[in-house]
This record gives C-alpha cells, structure tokens and sequence, in this order.
C-alpha cells in the first residue's frame, strides 16, 4: 500500500474542506446523516459518508486513490471532543 503524502499545508487543507463542506457537501449530507462522518477530497469535491473515520476515507480512497481528504462530524464543529461535554455541566 502506498505511502499517501499531503500536497498541501494544513491550513490550506482545512481552507478547502471547510469551504467545500460548507458549500456543496452539507446540504446533501445533514439532514439524514447527523453524527456521522463526511471524508471530502479537497481536490476533487468527491466525498463519503460513514460511521467512522477510517470507513469514511477507506471508500473515498477506493473512489479516488489520490485524494486530499478532510474530515467532519456532520452536525458538529469537531471530529472529536476531550474533557467534559459542557463547561457547564462541570461547574
């Protein structure tokens, strides 16, 4: 298997998934599949939806092996969180 490098930086990375999702992919995806994972091709627009990250990006490189993928929780700012859910719920 080959060793995928990124041809970008991370911030051009984050640029592009952010503003594909925003503008092509989340009207198509939110609705139906809150929770979930969106792997989008940076390069492409192609993307994925699955359960996890790994199922996610499995079937977009299977689609397209040379993607750039960036990765949402759909319905969510984060992919992941760490600590407690709420500030509030804590204090």
């Amino acid at each position: 298997m080959p060793v995928r490098q990124p041809r970008y930086s991370k911030e051009e990375i984050a640029r592009r998934g952010d503003e594909i999702y925003e503008f092509q992919v989340r009207s198509q995806v939110e609705a139906a599949n809150y929770g979930r994972i969106v792997a989008i091709d940076i390069e492409t627009g192609a993307f994925e939806v699955a359960d996890d990250i790994l199922s996610a990006t499995g079937k977009l490189f299977v689609r397209c092996p040379e993607a750039q993928p960036w990765i949402v929780r759909i319905g969510h700012r984060a992919v992941h969180h760490f600590g407690a859910r709420s500030f509030r719920e804590s204090v």
